[in-house]
């Protein structure tokens, strides 16, 4: 970051503190250039970035103040799914949220969709640009099943930013981070079978299991520490439970990264009960924080985590490039890429390996955090201006994605069809359920640009929201009243 960003992210930081209180003075420009060893014109430029955010408020001849923003939301509490087997419902919703991608003029506030117009990506299209014009027959025929040898070996460098000791060997190349977690479920269950899950969990993740035939156990989730270990334990002795799939490393939709001592907790409890993990880190990469957390994969002593990450939220999810490191189940996951998909795309493979080789893949990295921590910053402020009081918020640690829970009256999939006349879009939170619960919950994405559009549709939200809460207030007047 510049200076003046720098300062800015400090002094943010200070006010979400509680350092500087709302509607309090702040230090002079002098003061603050003299402090901290900038110039004047830093320390200007740092105070109209805070201004934009609508964090803090100028007043002619007496300064900059603390802008009058409500109290920050408290955090969702721990989710209390229903603790059995269940059959994953929601398909239609979210067919319907993936077909509505392809309508231009409805603004995705909640998709999953990352940041593609960086500067940082133009190496990559003269990659994929030289490639094509090789002219090379390999770039039309089919690769290996296993992938090409070039990618494993960039991606088990990479690996070692996660506390993974990994060969080329060790790694199936897969379309997508989507498709690793499909070749794991099926190499490690058969229809019928239970997979514990993370509740909320991603929807994807869920229709994957409806797909093969596999019931879900939603376990209790907590927005800061993750799945509960003793519900999961619960779970175990009361089910056979054959899986479990977690997002530990910037969940999706919670954003929190597990602590390491509960990450580690969670691997002696299925090695206690023989049970698999298919470790979702397909966000890992995008903490905002370096060296970025471990992943669970980085203390399997005997094999049985499945790591699925991919490039698909890091550089673009039309290259379908992502990759399993399946542990004692490598031969069952390639026997199951075989029939699922065969080889993945050549071409995007080389490019993908060849901008990781070149140095591109990590200042493009810093980068997206960067931008991804800033957009939260401000996304967060327009949040606790245009909502009304009595929700909560997630508070991510990186990642581009904030969740956001109601008062239990409230309906989200209502709220989306008056959004509709907005053209707006939310992803609404029973999505993210395998019974449809979450229905007074939200996911919004903040790697849109924070821009005048991007808030006036939050400000848009912010009024349907408050609009449907006074609805539900009233409608539980007359229940009330009889009591």
């Amino acid at each position: 970051m510049t200076r003046y960003q720098t300062l800015a992210a400090l002094l943010a930081r200070r006010i979400e503190q509680g350092l500087y209180r709302s509607g309090e003075r702040l230090p002079s420009v002098r003061v603050l250039s003299a402090e901290h060893g900038v110039s004047i014109s830093t320390v200007q430029q740092a105070y109209h970035l805070l201004e934009e955010k609508q964090m803090i408020t100028p007043q002619p001849r007496s300064g900059y103040f603390v802008s009058l923003h409500k109290a920050t939301p408290p955090l969702p509490a721990m989710t209390r799914p229903a603790q059995r087997p269940v059959e994953i419902t929601q398909w239609d919703a979210v067919l319907d949220l993936l077909n509505s991608r392809q309508e231009e003029d409805i603004l995705q506030m909640g998709s999953g969709m990352p940041d593609v117009t960086q500067p940082t990506l133009k190496p990559l299209w003269k990659i994929m640009a030289r490639l094509a014009q090789k002219q090379d027959p390999r770039l039309l025929n089919y690769d290996t099943l296993q992938g090409l040898p070039a990618l494993r070996e960039q991606v088990a460098r990479l690996a070692i930013d996660s506390g993974c000791q990994l060969s080329a060997d060790d790694i199936v190349i897969t379309t997508g981070c989507h498709e690793a977690l499909s070749v794991s479920v099926r190499a490690v269950c058969q229809p019928g079978d239970i997979i514990a899950v993370e509740s909320p969990a991603f929807h994807g993740t869920l229709q994957t299991l409806r797909g093969f035939g596999i019931r879900v156990i939603e376990i209790p989730t907590d927005s800061a520490t993750g799945i509960s270990l003793e519900a999961l334990e619960l779970a175990f002795e009361q089910w056979p439970v054959k899986a479990i799939i977690v997002v530990p490393n910037i969940n999706n939709p919670l954003g929190f990264i597990m602590p390491e001592h509960r990450k580690k907790a969670l691997l002696l409890l299925a090695q206690r009960y023989d049970a698999a993990i298919i470790e979702d880190d397909v966000y890992g990469e995008l903490t905002w924080e370096y060296p970025r957390p471990r992943s669970l994969k980085s203390w399997d002593l005997d094999g049985r985590v499945l790591l699925c990450s991919s490039i698909s939220k890091t550089l673009a999810p039309g290259l379908r490039v992502g990759w399993v490191a399946p542990g004692r189940y490598r031969d069952r996951v390639i026997h199951m890429k075989y029939i699922a998909t065969g080889s993945t795309a050549t071409q995007t493979q080389m490019a993908v390996a060849e901008f990781i080789r070149q140095g591109h893949y990590l200042p493009h990295l810093r980068r997206m955090r960067q931008i991804y921590q800033r957009n939260y910053e401000t996304l967060n402020c327009w949040v606790r201006h245009y909502f009304p009081c009595g929700i909560c918020v997630s508070r991510p640690a990186g990642g581009f994605l904030m969740w956001i829970e109601l008062p239990e009256p409230f309906d989200a999939v209502r709220l989306n069809r008056t959004l509709s006349e907005s053209r707006l879009q939310v992803a609404v939170g029973s999505l993210f359920s395998a019974s449809g619960k979450y229905r007074n919950c939200l996911r919004l994405n903040f790697a849109l640009p924070m821009d005048h559009r991007a808030e006036q549709a939050l400000a848009v939200l912010g009024a349907a929201v408050e609009h449907a809460m006074a609805a539900c207030a009233v409608d539980a007047l007359p229940a009330l009243s009889t009591e």
